[in-house]
């Protein structure tokens, strides 16, 4: 069985500061990110960096007009979601198998009301940690760079214990 993982934006943002985009596609998953994400909220990447994240097999996927109704009726119901966000927690329940990867609280809850499987970048640090497809310092480094950056919002007692466990390792 293949895991399907939907990126909303803030994670595919925190792995590229963490500068972990070239290690995630490593994972024994298949990643996607909605068509309206890629081209509304992740401006900033470079088409290298698309171009390395689809050749690692990442692919962006354009929601039929069923799903697109869908969004509309899950955002009329969470005045607290944004479109995208709505967008996201679609797409991971139209995939069998479907993960959503995302930091955002609001989102967050509205999936696991919906029984959504949900993670955010932490749990992407410990399975690139379980399944050994990068060094532990460049994990690392890319805890230390969003324990210390005041635009990322991770908890920092969860930070602290995954560096003291991959600094023991």
């Amino acid at each position: 069985m293949t895991w399907i993982v939907v990126h909303d934006a803030s994670c595919l943002i925190d792995l590229r500061k963490g500068q972990l985009l070239h290690v995630l596609l490593r994972l024994p998953y298949r990643f996607i990110v909605p068509l309206p994400i890629r081209m509304e909220e992740l401006l900033d990447f470079t088409p290298q960096e698309w171009r390395m994240l689809e050749d690692g097999g990442l692919t962006t996927y354009d929601l039929p007009g069923e799903e697109v109704a869908q969004v509309f009726a899950i955002k009329r119901e969470n005045c607290g979601l944004s479109a995208n966000d709505c967008f996201a927690l679609v797409t991971a329940t139209c995939q069998k198998n479907g993960i959503l990867l995302t930091g955002d609280a609001n989102l967050r809850k509205v999936a696991v009301a919906r029984k959504v499987r949900v993670h955010g970048v932490l749990w992407i640090i410990d399975e690139l940690h379980a399944v050994g497809a990068c060094e532990p310092d460049l994990l690392i480094s890319a805890l230390e760079l969003w324990r210390d950056d005041r635009a990322v919002f991770l908890p920092r007692t969860e930070i602290e214990n995954r560096l003291r466990n991959l600094r023991e390792f």
